[in-house]
């Protein structure tokens, strides 16, 4: 796979959870979702996949989340590509579906990528994520937080979308993860 495309897998299956056999409609949205409150740095508390076996653990290339941030009424996604000597910054900019909550965005070297904000206190983030390339499609599920601190009520409403979308746990990978030395302390 050319590392142009390698990294928007990587980042489908580092957001998040993937649905095995349902479709983005059975997938919820958050009531009243306010994509402002969401801005700003987010760390992986847990992924999970429908192909967790696309990224493995010893992977020398790694796609990380930064940060999340709105341009008007599109949303866009700061995500750092790390490996190798390596450390590339990447933004995805996806636009509303018009349904609240709800994204949608083309991917730099083809194929497309659809956001559902799940469920949020705005401390805590349950993100769906679906990339599709051509006629495959690969969804994601995240369990997001602020900090590190795993919260048992957010971690069990995550567990609940992994058991109901026949889900497998996936490597999780954060830019403050000791090995990242990214990004670079300006970034």
């Amino acid at each position: 796979m050319a590392l142009g495309r390698r990294p928007l897998l990587l980042l489908t299956l580092s957001l998040g959870l993937a649905g095995a056999q349902k479709s983005p409609e059975d997938v919820p949205v958050q009531p009243g979702f306010d994509a402002r409150k969401v801005e700003g740095r987010w760390l992986t508390i847990q992924l999970a996949a429908s192909r967790a076996h696309l990224v493995s653990p010893a992977d020398p290339l790694r796609l990380a989340l930064r940060s999340i941030w709105t341009r008007g009424q599109d949303v866009e996604l700061v995500l750092f590509g790390i490996g190798e000597g390596l450390c590339q910054g990447l933004s995805v900019i996806v636009h509303p579906t018009g349904l609240r909550g709800q994204y949608r965005g083309p991917l730099e070297g083809g194929g497309s990528l659809l956001l559902h904000f799940v469920s949020t206190d705005y401390s805590h983030l349950i993100l769906y994520v679906r990339f599709q390339d051509g006629g495959e499609a690969t969804s994601l599920w995240a369990l997001l937080a602020r900090r590190h601190l795993e919260d048992p009520q957010w971690q069990g409403r995550y567990l609940e979308f992994v058991s109901k979308f026949q889900l497998q746990e996936a490597p999780v990978f954060n830019l403050d993860d000791p090995d990242a030395q990214c990004p670079p302390p300006e970034a």
